[in-house]
């Protein structure tokens, strides 16, 4: 009698199989277009396409390029699509079949903390990867208060994670005005009380209040050795800050990348701001410790996740491997970063007017505005 067993399997687990690098093979049963713009990948991840309305009247097709020695889990956009076809490839007679709870919607909004660091006055360094959509926050724990850089707009996962840590949020700060995500920085400090910041030249149109961050502020987390320092740092937006923390850690939100660097293009000013982004990667971060360590505010593919599952990368390796650190020739710089870019982030306008806080987009749209991969590098291979 054939197996008519199937499972559901998690963005959580799904997650943590690929921080694992243990193998897994996916068949995903989206549309050819959306599967090509987006997909699950891994270092041990074996991926095969085949559109669902080509499987509605039978998955003979999909038997014969499934294996039928290893578990298999089946991806569509919503979970639906992908529990018809993983049930029909179980009628089959396949055993070890899943589906992944959710469907892609969950895979994009699922965030995975990773310990960076113990810091050196007692608290804690987190960060958070989106690994679905190529995001990374962070969160810093001191003598039970919480600080949180770039939060994803899926607060729920960052409270759930203070409340384990008994921390109490004082500040969250976004390193510049997002376009490719929406910002939970804003919502999660009014409903905690706490303190929103953002940089003032990216703020000049919006509509509700903030901290300014200036250079040389301190934003300090429960002990005092545990010290933001914004360090201006324009070029992605015009006012992209970064920070140092515990004087080891340059967060770098979209300046500069493990294996690339941001573009300037999404506020329609490439023109304008490729000099600064010159400027910041190439005078002002040069002039900084090689021994910092870089923590990114994106990453374009999983192979920069590192072995203890976080992205990151030593400054002075970078100017030695990231090829945007290399262009000697300044008008060869400018060509590079304002012609033949990868494409602009999904409903990226919606979305920068979403942060400013001029259009409220319910619960559904924000997910909608929100799917697809990030594309806030100037390299996207």
């Amino acid at each position: 009698m054939a197996n008519r067993t199937i499972t559901k399997m998690s963005a959580k687990e799904v997650a943590q199989l690929l921080l694992n690098g243990e193998e897994l093979f996916i068949l995903d049963v989206r549309n050819e277009t959306d599967f090509a713009d987006w997909k699950i990948e891994g270092r041990n991840v074996e991926i095969i396409n085949i559109p669902y309305f080509d499987l509605i009247d039978g998955v003979d097709l999909a038997l014969d390029q499934i294996p039928d020695d290893r578990p298999v889990l089946v991806v569509c956009a919503k979970e639906g699509s992908s529990v018809f076809i993983a049930e029909q490839i179980a009628e089959a007679g396949r055993s070890n079949v899943s589906y992944l709870e959710g469907g892609m919607k969950s895979w994009s909004e699922y965030l995975e903390p990773v310990k960076v660091a113990d810091l050196t006055g007692g608290g804690e360094l987190y960060q958070f990867v989106r690994i679905g959509k190529g995001c990374l926050s962070y969160v810093v724990l001191s003598e039970g208060e919480g600080g949180i850089i770039d939060t994803s707009r899926m607060i729920g996962q960052y409270e759930a994670f203070l409340r384990v840590k008994d921390a109490k949020l004082v500040h969250t700060i976004d390193t510049h005005l997002h376009a490719d995500h929406i910002s939970g920085g804003r919502a999660l400090a009014e409903k905690h009380g706490a303190t929103y910041h953002l940089p003032e030249k990216d703020a000049e149109e919006v509509t509700f209040h903030y901290e300014k961050l200036e250079e040389g502020s301190k934003i300090t987390v429960g002990s005092e050795q545990i010290i933001v320092h914004p360090i201006y740092s324009p070029g992605h937006t015009i006012g992209s800050t970064s920070f140092i923390i515990d004087n080891r850690y340059l967060l770098s939100g979209d300046i500069l990348f493990i294996e690339s660097i941001g573009r300037p293009d999404l506020a329609g000013l490439a023109e304008d701001w490729v000099g600064d982004l010159r400027e910041t990667l190439y005078k002002r971060y040069k002039n900084l410790s090689e021994d910092l360590i870089v923590l990114p505010a994106h990453f374009g593919k999983v192979t920069e996740l590192g072995e203890k599952g976080h992205v990151s990368g030593r400054l002075g390796d970078l100017y030695k491997e990231n090829p945007g650190l290399s262009i000697t020739d300044e008008g060869e710089f400018r060509k590079t970063v304002t012609e033949n870019l990868p494409p602009q982030p999904n409903m990226y306008q919606e979305i920068r007017q979403t942060n400013l806080g001029k259009i409220n987009p319910n619960e559904q749209q924000q997910r909608e505005m929100e799917i697809g991969p990030n594309r806030c590098a100037v390299h996207d291979n």
